[in-house]
């Protein structure tokens, strides 16, 4: 497709800086659909599963800690986590990024 764009530019299509620019284009296009719109769509799945957390929701953190749901703490931007038997800690809710429950248990 390049040597096609190459050569149509050295026939005066577009001319030299025409041709410049519809390859920059073009790579503009090719980011956009290769990184921005996936990584928009991932944050899409993160922010609605954030919203969909519940108590007893098993969950992993930012930071790599697994724990349970203990609180949503309506209103505010953290929840309580229970990360042991009786331990329990306040994260951000833009910390919890991944259900953990629909992951596969290693051994």
């Amino acid at each position: 497709m390049f040597i096609l764009l190459q050569e149509a530019g050295g026939a005066g299509f577009l001319g030299s800086s025409g041709g410049s620019i519809l390859m920059i284009v073009l790579m503009f296009v090719i980011l956009y659909f290769f990184m921005i719109r996936p990584q928009q769509k991932r944050q899409k799945e993160i922010q609605k599963f954030r919203n969909s957390l519940t108590v007893g929701s098993k969950v992993l953190t930012a930071g790599g800690v697994y724990g349970t749901v203990k609180s949503l703490n309506e209103g505010e931007t953290y929840l309580t986590v229970e990360i042991a038997k009786g331990v329990t800690i306040q994260i951000e809710r833009s910390s919890v990024f991944a259900d953990t429950t629909q992951q596969p248990q290693q051994q």
